[in-house]
């Protein structure tokens, strides 16, 4: 069982965090279209609040002053505003392929221009890198042997 999953004290009231992910809206955002960016990963805000969805995820009602908004985030997507951040190119359920072909122990598991899927972004390994979820297997792929799928992929801003 992960531990964290329960830990509603992991951040105070009036702490100050940090969003790892783009923050789109659900369809429980009044006034805003489903799938609408509504706080920019690397965002800084302030736990206002601090409740359950569905009796078992936590979620932190985070203000995002200098955005006017208030969101609700799950603890995956925030850490502390002074821990260090690491930006990413990619991002959690993003679509990308090879940019190479991708092999372990000489032998070629997925060929270039492969898709797969970004599964976590490990913001501490230097360079970036992801689990990424090809066809029945999942790899650790540095970012640079990784390119969107989607033609109209977006660059996130620093």
């Amino acid at each position: 069982m992960n531990e964290d999953r329960f830990d509603e004290g992991r951040f105070d009231f009036g702490e100050a965090v940090r969003v790892t992910r783009n923050v789109r809206n659900d369809g429980t955002y009044p006034g805003k279209e489903v799938g609408e960016l509504l706080v920019r990963r690397g965002s800084v805000g302030n736990v206002i609040e601090v409740g359950t969805f569905l009796q078992d995820q936590v979620i932190f009602t985070v203000h995002f002053l200098d955005q006017g908004k208030m969101v609700g985030c799950r603890l995956e997507e925030l850490i502390g505003a002074n821990e260090p951040w690491n930006p990413s190119r990619f991002e959690f359920h993003d679509m990308v392929k090879c940019k190479i072909d991708l092999g372990m122990n000489g032998n070629v598991l997925f060929e270039k221009g492969t898709q797969g899927e970004i599964l976590k972004v490990l913001r501490d390994l230097q360079p970036m890198q992801y689990h990424v979820r090809f066809p029945d297997k999942t790899l650790q792929v540095p970012e640079s042997a990784l390119e969107p799928a989607d033609p109209n992929f977006r660059e996130p801003e620093d």
